[in-house]
């Protein structure tokens, strides 16, 4: 056997040699690693809120515990704290019924309420169809805002202290708007009355419907907690 074929049947018995490793794609040029992608923004992200006076949600929080909780309980005969009415919730509602015929113009309503309340409002929609208005049912037609805990006694505080005395001729309101189940309905004419509205930008007066709901178990009870608290209710 000649020495060629011999080195050829060596070389036949050797193993396979696996195939090298693809080096890793750089990831930019320069052999710099990529950045990360940047997170995509939320779709219809949150406006922005106003900024809220939380001291003077904290200041009638303690006026109710301090003040408002030893009277009631001394007027109404209660001898445990747990049954003096307290505050619950505000609903603020704002009704827009040209929304009906131009959908548009229910963005500077929820806007608007948005900036009274610092808290988003949520679209408020019909829930049967009136022809005779020219209403279908789920139509928009409004908007909402529900407030607890430190917005509502920082809403209320506002509300009772700077929006209503701006109202022209103000006399008081009225001690006759109670449901019969201790909760309370105040109707407003107008958004200017909150300094948190610009004159120069509103296109329409929009009033809305502010009610107070309580735990109190009778109107005199929920007129006498909200008469404590500072609304100024109307001289008979």
């Amino acid at each position: 056997m000649r020495e060629s074929e011999i080195e050829m049947a060596k070389d036949n018995e050797k193993p396979e040699s696996k195939p090298a490793k693809q080096p890793k794609q750089e990831k930019q040029q320069g052999g710099k690693k990529a950045a990360p992608a940047a997170a995509a923004p939320e779709r219809g992200g949150k406006p922005e809120r106003p900024k809220l006076n939380w001291a003077a949600a904290d200041r009638l929080r303690e006026k109710y515990k301090k003040e408002v909780v030893p009277s009631l309980m001394k007027e109404f005969g209660m001898t445990n704290v747990m049954a003096v009415p307290r505050l619950e919730k505000v609903v603020v509602n704002m009704g827009v019924g040209e929304a009906t015929q131009n959908a548009k113009v229910l963005d500077p309503a929820v806007a608007e309420l948005a900036q009274i309340t610092g808290q988003k409002p949520i679209v408020t929609k019909a829930k049967k169809s009136i022809a005779a208005f020219k209403v279908r049912e789920g139509q928009s037609i409004g908007a909402m805002v529900t407030l607890r805990g430190g917005r509502m006694y920082e809403f209320l505080d506002r509300l009772m202290n700077i929006a209503l005395p701006r109202v022209r001729d103000f006399k008081g309101v009225s001690t006759k708007s109670f449901d019969g189940r201790g909760n309370y309905t105040l109707g407003l004419h107008d958004q200017l009355i909150f300094p948190e509205i610009d004159y120069s930008k509103i296109e329409k007066m929009k009033g809305m419907n502010v009610t107070i709901v309580t735990t109190a178990k009778s109107d005199d009870q929920a007129r006498s907690l909200l008469k404590l608290m500072g609304m100024p209710f109307r001289q008979a």
